[in-house]
């Protein structure tokens, strides 16, 4: 399989005693289905899977592949402390029915380049599937190297990576000396110069808010190959990514921004804490000009048609 299109890594709603709201979630991957994302991500850190107790990562896997019943492709986040828990998890997200494996470096091992190479080889060879790595040293403390790069490379099912560095010297990196690995856009306010150098996936957790607004953007300079149109929008989405991304709270903001537009959002498991007043102002003004702006720029195409997206009310 290839990763092309906009992947959403799902939420979990939590209610506020910190309790799964398990309707909420399959409301969730519905509208995510209905709304048109090309993939979702089913434990993935958006996903607060760090959150969840091993009994309920795997019945995530189950209940998501239930849910999304064929209609899209699914990837499961198996990330933990050790090889063998991930190895583990692997096999519980293939029998599941997950397509592929969303796989990171295990956190504050601190891994080297080939420890880490054997790790997501061992992973592979467990499960036998599809393979997305996930490169995030800021959360991770280990980044997915040139050597690391080379020897996971010569293995197929190592399909793409998913690049949260923030460097785009990066970027320039994969694109030139790794062609065989796909390009896929981790890091939401970055997402113009990955399509620039050639990058046909991304996967958005502000997709969980603002998945219209992403495809537009992935329409724009994908398929249409108008990096004109895609600046403007990007340019629309800057504020909201700037406060997702620089904020400090991430998942809070993006829930917050669901529960804006009447869509599932709830609470954060503890350690993290609700988002301030300040905060949540500046996310719902970002928001407004977010939408409104992209909705402007499709209407100049197709005035006949009327509004195009959902607007934030109140």
């Amino acid at each position: 399989m290839t990763f092309e299109g906009v992947y959403t890594p799902v939420i979990t709603p939590f209610r506020e005693d910190e309790s799964i709201d398990e309707k909420a979630w399959a409301e969730t991957i519905e509208y995510q289905i209905e709304t048109g994302a090309h993939g979702l991500v089913i434990g993935g850190s958006t996903g607060e899977f760090y959150a969840l107790s091993p009994k309920e990562r795997l019945a995530q896997f189950k209940k998501g592949h239930e849910l999304i019943a064929g209609r899209v492709p699914w990837l499961a986040g198996v990330n933990a402390f050790t090889t063998g828990e991930c190895c583990d998890f692997a096999v519980e997200a293939r029998d599941a029915g997950a397509a592929g494996l969303l796989i990171a470096a295990p956190p504050y091992s601190i891994p080297t380049e080939m420890e880490l190479a054997a790790h997501c080889l061992a992973i592979e060879h467990a499960a036998k599937l599809p393979i997305m790595l996930y490169n995030y040293p800021g959360r991770t403390g280990v980044n997915m190297g040139e050597e690391f790069l080379a020897r996971v490379g010569k293995n197929a099912n190592f399909r793409g990576i998913k690049e949260t560095s923030g460097d785009i010297n990066r970027v320039h990196l994969i694109a030139r000396e790794f062609p065989q690995i796909e390009l896929i856009c981790g890091a939401d306010d970055q997402t113009l110069e990955f399509f620039l150098w050639g990058a046909r996936g991304w996967v958005s957790g502000s997709a969980n808010c603002i998945l219209k607004e992403c495809l537009a953007l992935y329409e724009a300079c994908v398929i249409q190959k108008d990096f004109v149109k895609g600046r403007r929008i990007m340019m629309a989405l800057l504020p909201i990514t700037t406060v997702l991304e620089r904020g400090g709270k991430f998942l809070q903001c993006v829930k917050y921004a669901c529960e804006l537009q009447g869509l599932p959002g709830g609470a954060v498991r503890k350690p993290m804490r609700p988002m301030k007043k300040e905060l949540a102002r500046q996310m719902r003004d970002a928001l407004h000009i977010a939408q409104t702006t992209v909705a402007a720029i499709q209407a100049e195409e197709a005035p006949a048609k009327g509004p195009v997206l959902r607007q934030v009310h109140g």
